[in-house]
């Protein structure tokens, strides 16, 4: 099957065909039929399957026959963090060149000037976080009584970060008769009950267990001591062939020392976490997507919803408390059919717990890196009855790391300043703590954000010519 096969015009037939697809993943194949039918959708689908493509496609033919007034979007998509709703900005752009569609995206970080001029100009597309959305309602820039197509994004995300008030209060703003697409990574008990707020009759589509890796992501695992991480790591990024790799880490203060210590080695990385300011983070990502840097060094919520064309590699620095996290990690590989290679680096009694959790959440054990050592056992590091002294590295052996220790060292000396938090923040600040009573504030203010770390700037982007143009509206 193919995507005219799908009832799609020949324009977007084309317009995927010039971006190298040649056929719907099973999301997209379920999803589209229905979409232009005008019926809700319930969808799961786990990251890496085209989800975001299931309703762009679709939205772009349906409103192809219209036009926007100023004020007065006639589409919806509602994500819970910048990132995502800049992924799906980005993919209705490219989607959408034999289209004259017009775009706007709100979010937080951005000049509140420049989205005023968008709405003002008329949308058929409004990609927006909620905090952000209703800020600008509450100032009188935008309407959403002509709102036609609902779409809420990562629901199940919605629901872990507080945003289901003011979702609620953005659909109570939409016309009632609607068409509403609803996806989350699950459909949890919980999930279900919340759609029943937003759908109408839908079609539920489910394309895969939200515990499956796909099988063209060839997992590997390999274990070492604490203090030989990022020695272990620098040996995995020597010995493969590693065209673009995200590499993640639990904690955001590791993150600035692990990039640190990989530049010290002669490794050119990026960060990408929640404390940096919000063009910070599109500069860092900017140059990543470009291939001017082949590494980038991101936590979990940060990367969330992340899509870069042929990622080669993914590097679990730390193993990932929460199985599913280790699902969505690799996902960022392997995707649209091109097989990647996933890499998770143990150390440690609770990694090997973690490693447990995970094995039985995918159903397989993850293979040893070849010639790696094997897990370590309960007893291990325990006195026993041997009193053989262990046999002292010859002074070759000490030479040969005593470089790479000192190295270290001098990363660890540098802690990121006021990031020892072991929990990501939230992404959209302004969306923090809302449908609790806050009062919100006409005042415009950027006083949430943080500053970026050492090896990233907080100023505007220097090189805007690779950034996409809905960003420089």
């Amino acid at each position: 099957m193919n995507f005219s096969d799908l009832g799609l015009c020949p324009e977007l037939s084309q317009a995927v065909a010039d971006l190298g697809y040649t056929a719907p993943t099973p999301i997209q194949e379920k999803s589209i039929p229905y979409v232009l039918m005008g019926r809700d959708i319930l969808g799961s689908a786990q990251t890496g399957t085209g989800k975001t493509a299931s309703f762009t496609l679709p939205m772009i033919e349906i409103l192809a026959a219209g036009r926007a007034k100023a004020r007065l979007p006639r589409s919806l998509i509602l994500a819970p963090t910048r990132e995502l709703a800049a992924q799906v900005a980005d993919s209705f752009e490219k989607f959408s060149t034999y289209h004259k569609l017009s775009m706007a995206l709100l979010i937080g970080g951005v000049s509140f000037a420049d989205q005023n001029a968008a709405l003002s100009k008329g949308v058929d597309v409004l990609i927006a976080t909620p905090g952000r959305l209703l800020d600008h309602f509450e100032r009188g820039k935008v309407l959403l009584t002509d709102v036609k197509i609902l779409v809420i994004d990562e629901a199940d995300r919605m629901l872990d970060m507080g945003f289901i008030p003011d979702v609620e209060r953005i659909v109570g703003l939409l016309p009632p008769l609607r068409q509403t697409l609803f996806f989350s990574a699950t459909l949890s008990d919980d999930i279900k009950k919340l759609s029943d707020k937003f759908v109408s009759n839908p079609k539920v589509i489910e394309v895969a267990p939200p515990a499956s890796t796909a099988d063209t992501v060839a997992q590997h695992l390999t274990w070492t001591s604490p203090r030989g991480k990022r020695e272990a790591l620098r040996d995995l990024l020597r010995s493969e062939d590693v065209k673009n790799a995200v590499i993640f880490c639990n904690r955001k203060r590791d993150i600035s020392t692990l990039v640190t210590s990989l530049k010290q080695h002669k490794f050119d990385a990026v960060a990408l976490h929640g404390d940096m300011t919000q063009s910070a983070r599109l500069e860092a990502l900017q140059k990543f997507k470009d291939g001017e840097v082949p590494l980038m060094i991101a936590s979990d919520v940060a990367a969330r919803g992340l899509d870069i064309v042929g990622l080669s590699h993914v590097f679990n620095f730390d193993v990932p408390g929460n199985a599913e996290d280790y699902v969505h990690r690799i996902g960022r590989t392997g995707r649209a059919g091109k097989s990647g290679r996933a890499f998770t680096i143990a150390a440690g009694e609770d990694d090997r717990k973690y490693v447990g959790a995970i094995e039985r959440l995918i159903g397989k054990a993850i293979p040893l890196v070849e010639g790696g050592e094997a897990a370590p056992t309960k007893s291990a590091g325990k006195k026993t009855g041997n009193t053989d002294k262990p046999q002292k590295a010859d002074k070759s052996q000490k030479a040969d790391k005593k470089a790479d220790k000192k190295t270290d060292s001098q990363a660890d000396q540098k802690p990121e300043a006021k990031s020892d938090k072991t929990s990501e923040t939230k992404p959209d600040n302004r969306s923090e703590g809302r449908g609790r009573g806050r009062s919100r504030r006409g005042k415009e203010t950027h006083a949430g954000e943080l500053p970026a770390p050492p090896d990233c700037k907080g100023d505007t982007l220097h090189d805007t010519g690779h950034v996409p143009a809905f960003l420089l509206r």
